[in-house]
């Protein structure tokens, strides 16, 4: 018996720009698991967040009459499940992780980006509703795990590597490498795929061609023109790149206080 597909998610882009609304809308339309509930500014946005009840929020910072800490501290932080600041200045990003948001989207950013904040937000949906219907006695619903172990095969032997024990992971040509402890692994995998199977409270994308282990960063140094370099606890040097910043310094912050 084929189940029903489950109810698309209904988002809400809350931004005082009308270019920067149509802009989210064109992105979120391409998502056939989102519903585009509709747009407005800053102080429309309660009585919107009110009627349409969206399950993902795009909330721009800076508003005029209403901004989005403001929205944020009117509607309480259960009324939408994921929001999603969407601001040109990086300097509320900490702020922005401290009021609950899940993601902080720096204009101008790339599809790429935008794609990956969706696909969090879109999992933090699925897991409350996961969790509600559990509570409501009516069985679980499909809801995405990440992987917390990997089978590197070799010649005479494979490996079994916890995810927990990754330092590191960096594009290889048509590889990507897993680093260990010192030790590397070779995987035949994409780089965008094993950003998707790894736990983003956990993990994060720091440039094109790396992602990084939270847990094993000790120092953070910054760079000319915005960039920074990681050096990890092993002693591995990693450069985050300017545009991804301002998303890993709140989430790390929020990761350690979190512990």
């Amino acid at each position: 018996m084929n189940l029903p597909a489950p109810p698309r998610m209904k988002v809400l882009v809350v931004d005082d720009e009308p270019l920067a609304r149509a802009n989210l809308r064109v992105l979120l339309d391409a998502d056939p698991e989102v519903q585009p509930v509709g747009d407005c500014a800053g102080a429309e946005a309660v009585a919107a967040i009110a009627r349409l009840r969206p399950d993902i929020l795009f909330l721009d910072v800076r508003m005029p009459g209403l901004d989005g800490f403001a929205l944020l501290d009117l509607i309480g932080p259960e009324a939408v499940p994921a929001v999603v600041f969407v601001t040109a200045f990086d300097r509320y990003a900490l702020k922005a992780f401290e009021a609950q948001a899940l993601d902080y989207l720096l204009k101008p950013f790339t599809d790429a980006r935008f794609a990956a904040a969706l696909a969090r937000a879109k999992a933090r949906v699925l897991a409350q509703r996961q969790l509600a219907a559990v509570q409501a006695g009516m069985g679980p619903m499909t809801q995405p795990r990440y992987r917390t172990r990997f089978l590197i095969p070799g010649r005479d032997r494979s490996v079994v590597v916890e995810a927990a024990e990754i330092d590191c992971v960096r594009a290889a040509d048509d590889h990507i490498e897993l680093q260990c402890g010192g030790v590397r692994h070779l995987l035949r995998e994409r780089m965008d795929e094993m950003e998707r199977q790894l736990d983003p409270e956990q993990f994060a994308r720091v440039h094109r061609g790396a992602i990084v282990n939270l847990a094993r960063v000790r120092e953070v140094h910054p760079l000319f023109r915005g960039g920074c370099e990681l050096r990890l606890v092993d002693g591995t040097v990693l450069k985050l790149s300017r545009d991804r910043r301002a998303e890993f310094e709140a989430r790390f912050a929020v990761l350690g206080v979190r512990r």
